[in-house]
């Protein structure tokens, strides 16, 4: 049996999935403001080995959501990773970010392209486009949004939107076919297992000693205001 766990921490949302043969058997995650990944992941990590019944000895492997997103998530996360990795001695897996957010979404009929988007900074978003053959149309990119964004890509094509970003798209009345959900989407470790297993079937995996999280863009803080 091959137990693989899932780690996502790039956006507020802290989620962790363990999954067996490439199946979901345990999950659990917490959307927080005030992120709150140093204080959840490893609770969250005892959480789902303990419900599903096994030891963390058990494991096959460790799955990381790599970014792009928040800079700060994507160190906890990557950090936990390969700490269990180097402790165990387990192989790491690294998904994109931003392909695992489109899973849930790419046998809904209607769309010809689903668009993740993760907020940045302003008016920028980490962004990328896959078609409904599950292929990259646009590479994962940071960009800043105008109304005329992904009209190269898409042309008349219906397009769904989603992520913590979205609204920024939304509020600029775009002009391509785009469609948007209600409820705001996050990443989630659950819609990482698929992918993982293909990987771990495949024996690609990461090198531990080089691994770095995809930041995308170099870190930025906000100077202190003037008094």
């Amino acid at each position: 049996m091959s137990y693989i766990l899932h780690l996502e921490t790039s956006t507020k949302q802290c989620s962790v999935a363990l999954s067996k043969e490439g199946v979901c058997i345990s999950k659990k995650k917490f959307l927080d403001e005030n992120f709150s990944h140093s204080e959840k992941l490893h609770l969250f990590i005892q959480d789902v080995i303990n419900l599903a019944g096994i030891v963390i000895s058990d494991l096959d492997a460790i799955a990381i959501s790599k970014g792009p997103g928040s800079y700060t998530g994507l160190r906890i996360g990557v950090a936990a990773a390969k700490g269990l990795c180097f402790a165990l001695d387990l192989p790491l897996i690294s998904i994109n970010t931003l392909t695992l957010m489109v899973q849930p979404f790419l046998n809904q009929k209607g769309f010809d392209f689903f668009i993740p988007m993760l907020d940045a900074r302003r008016m920028e978003v980490y962004t990328a486009v896959y078609n409904k053959n599950k292929k990259i149309q646009l590479q994962t990119t940071a960009l800043v949004l105008t109304e005329d964004s992904f009209l190269s890509q898409v042309g008349k094509s219906n397009c769904l939107i989603i992520g913590n970003g979205a609204n920024k798209f939304q509020a600029l009345s775009p002009k391509i076919k785009a469609h948007f959900r209600e409820e705001i989407e996050y990443p989630s470790a659950e819609n990482m297992i698929l992918l993982a297993w293909e990987k771990f079937h495949n024996k690609n995996f990461e090198s531990l000693a080089d691994f770095e999280p995809y930041y995308l863009k170099d870190f930025q803080t906000t100077p202190p205001r003037k008094n």
